[in-house]
């Protein structure tokens, strides 16, 4: 009913895969550009609303949300709605047109900016409905809001920089690879410190490790710590909108397959499945919507049909399915199943710009057979288990 834009902004992988979203989401970043385009005349230019079609501006904002600014995550929808279609698909062009409105937000942030360089003032999000924070206070999660938003902060730099080159503006690429150091140096020092990221939650170390704001040397105690996190929850999910969508990358990443597939297939709540103990057919928007005896949940803003949560799915086509882009727009495919969780086999399919490619793996005792389907003129790099192969 409402376009949030912190929604689309993490679930635009998952919505590429699934469908040719393409046009769809290329039509909507046009109406976010028309909205940034109507905020500076109140001195918020660059500022993204919290919602596109912004009728919140017609409703009035909730008083909770003031004062109106660009926030983490949501604002980030300008950049990374965008980037995630160009790697889905391939095509300059939607980069082209959004870079406006991409570069308009980045910029923005640079000027909410602290003297020490991170992003700690004003309104965030912050980790929504991490399901920790009191039901009356969705924004109360465990996740420190400067360091949610000052990593979010960084990957939209980055974006940004590879965007600009991707299109030739070298001065562009100059600017926000400059702006993504600071951020980054800020960023360890504010925060990062003996082993630890302040907080000390999922969230923190998620977006550290996925983003690339962490050293090689560090992603060990950093991955490790997550693990630990995630194991002393009981493998039940402690993260909200802002680390769920990349908390199951982050222990992949670092070595921590089981761990990942121990959260995918909880039952108990808060997990992806307990809403499927209940019944579900739709993603919730808050991990308790509906409570074990069959009521909704008392907090008064919940939804049951309200996908970000269901951004996990981008994590399942690539590390179960093994079929991700090696490079925009799939003419280099980099099939890397991540083998565990009790699965013996899996398949995935995807009709990519170039034609249709699919994925099958199956254990038989100690090895691991997989069917590779290419399209005609692309090429795909296969890895499994230190096995890397053209």
């Amino acid at each position: 009913r409402l376009g949030w834009t912190g929604d689309i902004a993490v679930f635009a992988p998952t919505a590429a895969f699934l469908f040719d979203s393409q046009s769809f989401l290329a039509d909507w970043l046009r109406d976010l550009a028309l909205e940034q385009t109507a905020l500076e005349q109140d001195a918020l230019g660059g500022a993204v609303p919290y919602v596109v079609p912004d009728v919140l501006k017609y409703m009035g904002m909730p008083t909770e949300l003031e004062p109106f600014d660009t926030t983490a995550i949501w604002g980030d929808a300008a950049a990374w709605v965008p980037w995630a279609l160009w790697q889905a698909y391939g095509d300059p062009a939607v980069l082209r047109e959004a870079y406006p409105s991409m570069a308009a937000h980045a910029r923005r942030i640079r000027s909410l900016l602290s003297p020490n360089g991170v992003w700690d003032a004003g309104f965030q999000f912050g980790d929504w409905l991490d399901p920790s924070a009191p039901a009356e206070n969705p924004a109360a999660a465990a996740a420190d809001p400067g360091v949610v938003a000052t990593a979010a902060a960084y990957r939209t730099a980055r974006i940004l920089a590879g965007a600009a080159a991707v299109l030739g503006y070298s001065d562009d690429v100059v600017e926000f690879e400059e702006l993504a150091e600071s951020l980054r140096a800020a960023f360890h020092t504010e925060y990062v410190g003996d082993g630890t990221i302040r907080s000390d939650c999922a969230t923190v170390y998620a977006l550290a490790i996925v983003f690339g704001l962490l050293a090689e040397d560090d992603l060990g105690w950093a991955g490790n710590r997550l693990a630990e996190v995630v194991a002393d929850s009981d493998y039940r999910i402690s993260t909200g909108f802002a680390g769920t969508p990349f908390l199951l990358d982050a222990l992949t990443r670092t070595g921590h397959t089981d761990a990942a597939y121990a959260l995918l297939l909880q039952r108990e709540c808060p997990s992806w499945l307990y809403p499927v103990t209940m019944g579900a057919t739709t993603i919730w928007e808050r991990w308790d919507s509906m409570l074990p005896d069959g009521t909704v949940m008392p907090g008064g803003m919940t939804s049951f049909n309200h996908y970000a949560l269901g951004a996990v799915a981008d994590w399942m086509h690539r590390a179960i399915g093994g079929l991700a882009p090696a490079e925009p727009g799939y003419r280099r495919i980099l099939v890397e199943p991540r083998i565990g969780g009790g699965l013996t086999w899996a398949s995935s399919s995807l009709d990519t710009p170039h034609g249709p490619a699919s994925v099958r793996w199956e254990t038989q005792d100690d090895r691991v057979r997989i069917s590779v389907v290419v399209p005609p003129g692309t090429s795909a790099h296969l890895r499994v288990g230190g096995d890397e192969r053209e």
